[in-house]
């Protein structure tokens, strides 16, 4: 059988290019971690926009690399500035949540993926953007792909916000010594003087309840999630008094009180767990 020498021209050529491709392709990769390099001297000795653009050269040499993005999102979160409420540097917080979104599309690893979440968590929460924190963690807490135990602290942390949301309003009840002896204060609680305020306290502990009993379903054994029914069980106890209604109010106590004990008894075993790691952590090599 006869090949035509145009056919054995192209293929050589196709041969050729695939080679070049390669070669260009090795080429980019080793100047994308010399990039790298420059990006991690660069971050150690506090320049970080120069950082950030070594960085960033480094995936555009190297489209594939996974460790690019990563230094990427932690070299502008470090240029983000917590406290600082000017537009420019909140807008830094929101490039390294995207940023950190990018390492979450495509991660190395569960732990980097594990990072960038909790890192886009403390951003949003640094530039006191409650909607979308709150919207962030919803979706962690009803993403069915997650182990129960993350779906479960995420509920747990939306149930603590809930627990906040009704606390800064009655943190400061009324507080007056009684006539007998020792003077014993007496704490009463009063009904905030717009009613729109009660009424979002009240939505916020129902929610809250909710959101910790939710939590515990998913994760008996969750620690915060014990506490924060607990706390939410006496907000609704401080409600029940504000409305002038005592029996619904020791209801509420009387609950708080088994989940009190329940979330202590947690805490004991958390705590006799550390102990024991460390006692072994500090123990001599036979």
């Amino acid at each position: 059988m006869r090949v035509s020498r145009s056919r054995v021209g192209a293929t050589a050529m196709l041969g050729l290019f695939v080679a070049a491709t390669a070669g260009c392709t090795l080429v980019n990769k080793i100047r994308a971690k010399n990039e790298l390099n420059e990006t991690a001297k660069a971050y150690k000795e506090g320049r970080f926009e120069e950082a950030e653009q070594h960085a960033k050269r480094a995936l555009y040499l190297d489209p594939s690399n996974q460790t690019a993005p990563i230094f990427i999102a932690r070299v502008i979160h470090q240029q983000y500035k917590p406290g600082v409420d000017q537009p420019d540097n909140v807008q830094r917080g929101r490039d390294a949540i995207e940023a950190y979104k990018r390492i979450i599309e495509k991660p190395a690893n569960e732990q980097q993926a594990e990072e960038a979440y909790k890192a886009i968590s403390v951003l949003y929460s640094a530039i006191k953007d409650e909607q979308k924190l709150r919207e962030w963690i919803t979706a962690r807490a009803n993403d069915t792909s997650k182990p129960n135990e993350k779906r479960a602290e995420a509920f747990a942390i939306l149930a603590g916000k809930d627990w906040d949301c009704s606390f800064r309003v009655t943190e400061l009840p009324d507080v007056k010594l009684t006539s007998n002896e020792g003077g014993t204060p007496k704490v009463t609680y009063q009904k905030p003087k717009d009613q729109k305020d009660f009424d979002n306290i009240q939505k916020c502990v129902v929610r809250g309840l909710e959101e910790a009993e939710t939590a515990i379903k998913y994760d008996p054994n969750s620690e915060s999630a014990w506490s924060y029914k607990t706390n939410l069980l006496l907000e609704a106890a401080k409600q029940a008094e504000m409305n002038s209604d005592p029996t619904r109010k020791a209801e509420y106590e009387k609950q708080s009180q088994v989940a009190n004990k329940r979330a202590t008894a947690l805490a004991e075993e958390r705590r006799k767990k550390e102990e024991a790691a460390e006692a072994a952590a500090g123990s001599p090599t036979p």
